[in-house]
């Protein structure tokens, strides 16, 4: 389907260029800042978030922008900052002239598949430099904006951009360590008394039954709903709704203050859903091997509340295993808002300037990673299948620069350090595993992505001349820069989506080897195809619904001479309006059922605001 109405225009990506081309590109950009157009279809857009700012933001450091510097596409064929690689960045760039980039640190030396939290305009500074034009500011270069990343570039699997803040320090405000404890019932205690939201989809809400057949006039070939779900209510100035879980047996979901589990099969509550006591801030996008998660949410609703109540839910029962308060760091390294990830059993929680690493089974404090070398400062890390750190070093002083690090989720080790050329910021990541890192360059007005070896050592750098357009919705509330998608890579290759102002749009697949292009593929519709992931040797994609027509999983073969997409799901066409409704959105394909989820509450008390659907066959 065409864009949200609350996305900035899309655009593609480009490698550095002295001169901008003529056409629109952007960055990511911040959703409230954008001229809506109006909606297309019944569904409401979702509002801007309560408290947004009316100025301009500052910029800073993996910070979303505004339309400027990166408005134009263009060829991706100009030098970049790993110019000594072969290809079309013929000219030597900076990274040529600083031996030692991407090569493993001494030993000893010190070294994340989304969305932004409302919060403190983001500033690269060290702790005691407060952000200029906000006393007190928190320090969070990524903070002070939903990182909703629609447009120019946005990866299904970003992960550098904000995805997780973590707590240094050992104590909370009392001084102690943020040690786990277990709820008294294994339940929730009070907190899971809890209302299922007004209609949940199959007649045993308080709402009644739904006089909607959802399945009325399908066609033959054509998928059926498996269930639905109406979304809870939620404030009037809109609410977020986080995450996205599906396990053998459960679909879960987050929605404003509450998590609610689905059978996958008839949508029947698995479990009674859990209820907090003030509002979801920010979960953990992956689970871990034993299906558990991490939910963190506001301390009060009051504007000095803060995100920092941890709690640990079992996706398959339902219970509440430990919980804890994360603390303060040091000045401008807050808790006003936290991000979290998974890389195996270890959760990182994070803040502006620093990390904490905890044991994601019993809640115990593993490790701290906090400021290091010459005025590193960790402003983002990003999980699952490696854990990935972004430092800004030596803010507002001539040898400004950001460095990435691999570190050892056990020990917070850094396997290796790479120094990111001057003048190059790293804004996203479309994989952790291979490192594929989306980096802007404000004097050169353009941008560059690089993939890197196993060691940090440069691996390539990709070119095209194509404008590439993955997606991202409203999750304001938790920064899974993952989350957003449309953006895929195994070993060697990297999937992307290429921008279709009308009608088809294509994916390509890139050689990591070389950055160049494999091959591409036609979407089957006349309108845009996502990749969504890896299965196998088959790369799994959505293809997005039109106005008369529902939405579509293919599989397109990655391996031999023949990439036809076959079509897996065929959703019905009398849920199209619905399917569209879905501005911003998580989705996942799993065991032959889609499933489809809001990750943005309006509020809007005149619409039946639907919360998730599930098809099959």
């Amino acid at each position: 389907m065409s864009q949200p109405p609350n996305e900035p225009p899309r655009g593609g990506f480009g490698a550095p260029q002295d001169q901008p081309p003529a056409e629109g590109f952007g960055p990511p950009q911040d959703p409230r800042q954008a001229t809506p157009p109006p909606p297309a279809q019944p569904p409401q857009a979702p509002p801007p978030p309560q408290g947004a700012p009316a100025g301009p933001p500052q910029p800073g450091y993996g910070y979303p922008q505004q339309p400027g510097p990166y408005a134009q596409p263009g060829p991706y064929a100009q030098p970049g900052p790993y110019a000594q690689q072969p290809g079309p960045y013929g000219q030597p760039g900076p990274y040529a002239q600083q031996p030692g980039y991407g090569q493993a640190p001494a030993q000893g030396q010190g070294y994340g598949p989304g969305y932004g939290h409302p919060g403190q305009a983001p500033y690269p500074g060290p702790p005691g430099t407060p952000p200029p034009g906000i006393p007190g500011g928190s320090g969070n270069p990524f903070k002070g904006r939903p990182a909703v990343i629609i447009g120019a570039v946005v990866a299904a699997l970003l992960v550098i951009g904000g995805t997780v803040w973590a707590v240094s320090g050992d104590g909370g405000d009392d001084g102690k360590k943020p040690v786990a404890e277990h709820s008294k019932d294994g339940k929730g205690g009070k907190e899971t008394a809890s209302q299922d939201p007004v209609n949940p989809g199959d007649g045993s809400g308080d709402g009644g039954g739904d006089p909607e057949n959802l399945n009325d006039g399908r066609k033959a070939g054509e998928a059926k709903v498996l269930w639905y779900k109406q979304a809870p209510d939620a404030p009037g100035s809109g609410a977020d709704a986080p995450g996205l879980w599906i396990t053998g047996k459960a679909a879960v979901k987050a929605a404003y203050k509450q998590v609610f589990a689905y059978n996958v099969g008839d949508g029947k509550p698995t479990w009674a859903p859990i209820t907090f006591p003030q509002k979801i801030c920010a979960v953990t996008p992956q689970k871990t091997s034993d299906d558990k998660v991490v939910v963190a949410y506001m301390s009060g609703a009051g504007d000095g509340a803060k995100c920092n109540q941890l709690q640990q839910i079992d996706l398959a029962t339902g219970a509440k295993g430990w919980n804890g308060k994360v603390a303060d760091g040091a000045l401008f390294d807050s808790t006003l808002s936290v991000e979290l990830s998974l890389t195996g059993k270890t959760l990182m929680v994070g803040r502006s300037q620093s990390g904490t690493a905890y044991d994601a089974t019993t809640g115990k404090k593993l490790w701290d990673k906090k400021n290091y070398g010459p005025a590193c400062y960790p402003a983002a890390f990003a999980g699952g299948a490696k854990l990935l750190s972004v430092a800004s070093c030596g803010a507002g002083s001539t040898t400004q620069h950001d460095e990435v690090q691999e570190l050892d989720p056990a020990t917070g080790k850094a396997e290796w350090t790479t120094k990111i050329p001057k003048g190059w910021r790293v804004v996203r990541a479309y994989s952790v595993d291979p490192v594929v890192l989306y980096m802007t360059n404000d004097d050169k007005k353009t941008v560059n992505v690089t993939t890197l070896k196993d060691d940090g050592g440069v691996r390539s750098q990709l070119s095209s001349k194509d404008s590439f357009a993955p997606e991202c919705g409203f999750a304001i509330i938790d920064r899974d820069l993952p989350g957003c998608f449309g953006a895929v890579a195994d070993a060697n290759t990297l999937y992307l989506p290429t921008e279709a102002k009308t009608g088809a749009n294509e994916v390509v697949a890139f050689n990591l080897a070389t950055g160049k292009e494999r091959w591409r593929v036609k979407s089957p519709a006349d309108e845009s195809m996502l990749p969504l992931k890896m299965d196998g040797t088959r790369l799994i994609a959505y293809v997005e619904p039109s106005y008369d027509a529902g939405g579509q999983v293919v599989s397109i073969p990655t391996t031999g001479s023949g990439h036809t997409p076959a079509k897996l799901l065929q959703n019905p066409q009398g849920t199209a309006s619905i399917e569209n409704g879905f501005y911003s959105k998580a989705v996942a394909y799993v065991d032959g059922r889609f499933y489809i989820s809001t990750t943005r509450l309006t509020g809007n008390d005149q619409s039946r605001e639907k919360l998730m659907l599930a098809y099959g066959k």
